[in-house]
């Protein structure tokens, strides 16, 4: 075996190792694709659980209010590429945990609580005034 193909050899093996190891593979690393999918808690831009979404899979402390830092809206439709803060109107609990919305970032304020599997509108407190959220 050339010295180039054991070096490649061992660099594979390495890397197949290092995935062994780590417990996880790309495939099952959650993506935030605009896409609500089983164990995600989903944003919507509007009412009904209708128009561009954004999913989560984890508590989000504070949003981010502009691009490109800001957590936005990665589906289809009318808001795609929006920052989320303040501008979600629905949600879609795909989870089998309650999820906590807070008014203010760092789960602070008023807050409403969606319970698992709950697809709908946030209250008139919280629409198009969403800072944080938390799984409880």
């Amino acid at each position: 075996m050339s010295v180039r193909k054991l070096g490649q050899a061992a660099f594979a093996f390495v890397g197949a190792a290092m995935l062994v190891m780590s417990g996880t593979s790309a495939a099952s690393a959650a993506v935030r694709d605009g896409n609500c999918q089983a164990n995600e808690f989903c944003y919507y831009w509007y009412i009904d659980a209708t128009e561009s979404a954004s999913d989560f899979t984890g508590t989000v402390q504070n949003y981010g209010t502009t691009q490109p830092t800001c957590y936005d809206f990665k589906g289809p439709g009318l808001g795609k590429g929006e920052c989320i803060k303040n501008n979600a109107m629905s949600v879609w609990n795909r989870t089998s945990r309650t999820v906590r919305v807070y008014y203010n970032s760092y789960l602070e304020g008023s807050y409403q609580d969606i319970g698992a599997g709950y697809k709908g509108n946030l209250n008139s407190t919280l629409t198009n005034n969403n800072a944080s959220h938390e799984f409880r």
